[in-house]
């Protein structure tokens, strides 16, 4: 009997270990389908992120574009967002596509979910995985800010989390990160070398006294600071940040010191929630994404992060008529010792060309970082 016990003791641990080995390999969206992990391509030593800001979806072929071209206004709708997503997906063959929100204007999208289907189609049926944050548009129509987010975990091919597990207070919807690992088969594939953050940058204030739109809030910059400092204890793999308001920092640029166009106010929360100090205290970010001004495309660089605006994408968004709709590629390479080298970015337009403009590197690892430095000489 005692041997008995113990040979069903055995298997019972042995059974415990292999369910728990296989669940850290194959993680599980929200509709239950298993997920891949993101990886860096072997062959290239890139992962290359499609960023897409702003595309404002209604009501597809019945819905008008804004501030377009006279000759251009009778054919176009939110179809043409739909054809420019699948040109860029065609043109860069991304790792992963990042929505940084207004994914749908919630004014003019008669059904909220219908309207998302449509909206992120395009990337479901490219069988690429994707991202998405809410911006301050998306919960205007027929679901609030939690059903909105709730709908996009369950969709095909997302990676986008409602919130943080094990986190049980903590404000907004879609707060969550993602590890891209090393590729399949070399030494660092079961690490992260690229650690990427999702944020709620919130809608609108709720503070009486306070007007303007919203911020990132306390508890989620402690959660921020706690997932990166986990992350960084077992590498010291850089960071990006993406999500929808800009930070009022991005207000410290002026033409001498960013690359792109500034062609409209920054409309950042009125007052400063501390964030961007969060993310230079962190000092794995080195760069943020955000949309919400669609004139803004620019990309400028202030206490060593770049602070970048996706440019404005969707064609029912505002926007300056002969003045292209465009999407910004973040594309990072790797070294010989499978650790991030650098963070290069460029923007396309949807032109007849998908011309490449605005092409910079936003970081590259310093090569004397891994060198020990020599004592100084002292004179006898």
């Amino acid at each position: 009997m005692a041997r008995f016990l113990l040979i069903v003791f055995i298997v019972l641990c042995f059974l415990s270990s292999f369910i728990t080995v296989n669940t850290q390999r194959t993680r599980r969206s929200s509709n239950g389908s298993a997920t891949k992990q993101l990886r860096f391509d072997k062959k290239k030593g890139e992962f290359k992120i499609l960023q897409v800001a702003d595309m404002h979806y209604a009501d597809g072929r019945k819905t008008p574009c804004e501030d377009v071209l006279p000759n251009q206004l009778f054919h176009c709708s939110d179809l043409n967002t739909s054809v420019f997503i699948n040109r860029m997906i065609k043109a860069e063959k991304p790792d992963l596509i990042v929505f940084t929100g207004d994914n749908i204007y919630g004014f003019d999208a008669t059904d909220a979910a219908s309207s998302m289907n449509a909206a992120f189609a395009p990337a479901i049926s490219s069988n690429i995985p994707w991202a998405a944050v809410l911006g301050n548009h998306d919960q205007e129509s027929t679901l609030s800010r939690a059903g909105v987010m709730k709908h996009i975990v369950t969709m095909k091919n997302t990676l986008s989390q409602l919130n943080p597990e094990g986190i049980e207070i903590i404000d907004g919807f879609g707060n969550y990160n993602l590890e891209v690992h090393g590729a399949e088969g070399t030494s660092s594939m079961n690490k992260s070398i690229l650690n990427l953050y999702f944020l709620d940058s919130g809608d609108y204030s709720t503070v009486s006294s306070i007007p303007g739109y919203g911020w990132i809030k306390p508890s989620q910059q402690f959660w921020f600071q706690e997932t990166s400092r986990k992350l960084q204890k077992t590498s010291k793999a850089p960071g990006l940040a993406y999500f929808h308001i800009p930070l009022p920092e991005y207000a410290r640029f002026d033409k001498s010191n960013f690359t792109g166009v500034r062609q409209e106010g920054i409309s950042s929360a009125s007052v400063n929630s501390g964030f961007f100090t969060t993310l230079v205290e962190t000092g794995d970010v080195k760069g943020v994404f955000t949309g919400h001004d669609h004139l803004n495309d620019f990309c400028g660089k202030l206490s060593g992060i770049h602070l970048c605006y996706g440019g404005g994408f969707g064609y029912h968004a505002y926007g300056k008529a002969g003045w292209s709709r465009r999407a910004r590629v973040v594309v990072v390479s790797l070294g010989k010792d499978e650790n991030v080298k650098s963070i290069r970015t460029w923007k396309r337009l949807d032109d007849q060309k998908l011309t490449t403009i605005d092409e910079q590197v936003l970081w590259r690892r310093s090569s004397s970082g891994s060198r020990r430095k020599k004592p100084p000489v002292v004179n006898p």
